[in-house]
């Protein structure tokens, strides 16, 4: 299994998880409970998770711990991140994308528990690829970001991206 296949199959387990994870406690929680219920959800899947690693910010070449903690780390290559909130707002999904900046990782899942579906609550970052303003002005369409995603064995991106 190549790196692309393999950033699919975690990130449809991690997804697999916090639906059931959703689907049996709902929305209304403390954040702090569906990280452990996802945790135990992902570990009896079999796979390696890493609650609350601390990430520290590079700043003029020294390392300071400014008190960063991400949410989970699976198989050491996607972070997730999870709230409780009614909604994700842009400040939520630059977060998620400042850590995987920060520690070189190149996909992260943001989860919002507190909706009531939980695909409403699902949004997942790639780093490296443009945003909306950087690839309207540099002239990649919403359907070219598709493409390069799917290249990337990301399959859950492609679903939240808007013409």
């Amino acid at each position: 299994m190549d790196q692309d296949q393999r950033l699919d199959s975690i990130t449809r387990k991690i997804i697999g998880g916090a639906i059931n994870v959703h689907r049996a406690l709902g929305p209304g929680l403390l954040e702090s409970a569906y990280e452990t219920c996802l945790a135990f959800e992902l570990q009896q899947l079999g796979l390696k998770i890493e609650r609350q690693r601390p990430l520290p910010v590079r700043y003029r070449g020294i390392t300071l711990d400014c008190g960063y903690r991400l949410d989970l780390v699976v198989e050491d290559c996607v972070i997730v991140e999870l709230k409780a909130t009614e909604s994700l707002l842009p400040v939520h999904e630059a977060q998620l994308l400042s850590y995987l900046r920060m520690t070189g990782l190149r996909v992260g899942l943001l989860i919002t528990f507190n909706v009531p579906v939980l695909k409403r609550g699902l949004k997942p970052i790639v780093n490296d690829f443009p945003d909306a303003a950087r690839s309207a002005s540099a002239g990649t369409s919403s359907q070219e970001i598709r493409n390069s995603l799917g290249v990337l064995g990301v399959s859950a991106v492609k679903l939240v991206l808007t013409t």
